[in-house]
């Protein structure tokens, strides 16, 4: 079985089921005990290539404000260079990737003994309680922080509580966007989770609970 110095591992969950909270969490409660794990989130990657008015950022906003998947071999190339830099060299969280099963064989392709995947997780919930957390979530334009409007409401109403800066709601976190979001995650990305329960590195999570709860399961999950 992996340690937290050698896990490779893809969460997977529709948006809103908090993975991408959790590997941040994760990646910081290895880093304090000696032992870094790469959080690698093609979310944040997405976003900072769409804020630096890249070629591939421009691309990628049409696709992102509209709720749709960015095309696979975009983000295939962006996450091959990533997994290749220094501090993804050991152990990593691959957070939003794969999302289809193309990017999945494509990835499957690219990583081969002692690189391959040691264990997928898969965060479930159900659909109704993500469009409550989709809707309500706002993100700090300039630290990142994610806030919620009612389950993590920030102390001033609009401002962030880390920085003092202006909470904005992600154009893909709209009510017109969620439903075409979730929409593509039942039909390009549950499939996945047949795919990798085929190579027996699945291990599915109930993320219906209270994040402390998930983090301490997952974290045995991890082992």
């Amino acid at each position: 079985m992996a340690t937290s110095t050698t896990a490779r591992c893809v969460f997977l969950g529709a948006p809103g089921a908090g993975k991408g909270t959790q590997a941040k969490q994760v990646a910081e409660h290895f880093a304090a005990a000696g032992s870094p794990i790469a959080h690698l989130s093609t979310g944040d990657m997405l976003r900072a290539e769409v804020k630096s008015g890249s070629e591939l950022g421009v691309a990628a906003k049409g696709y992102m404000d509209k709720g749709q998947l960015v095309p696979d071999q975009l983000i295939i190339d962006m996450v091959k260079a990533r997994i290749q830099q220094p501090d993804a060299a050991a152990a990593w969280i691959l957070d939003g990737f794969p999302r289809t099963l193309p990017q999945a064989e494509a990835l499957d392709e690219n990583l081969s003994g002692d690189q391959a995947l040691t264990h997928v997780i898969s965060f479930s919930i159900p659909e109704e309680v993500l469009v409550g957390r989709l809707s309500g979530r706002r993100t700090c334009g300039k630290c990142g922080a994610i806030w919620h409007v009612e389950n993590r409401p920030t102390k001033v109403e609009g401002i962030c509580d880390t920085c003092g800066g202006e909470l904005v709601q992600r154009s893909d976190d709209r009510p017109e966007a969620i439903g075409k979001r979730l929409e593509v995650y039942r039909t390009q990305t549950a499939p996945l989770l047949a795919y990798y329960g085929d190579r027996g590195v699945l291990r599915e999570i109930d993320a219906d609970r209270s994040p402390d709860v998930v983090f301490q399961e997952l974290l045995e999950r991890m082992q």
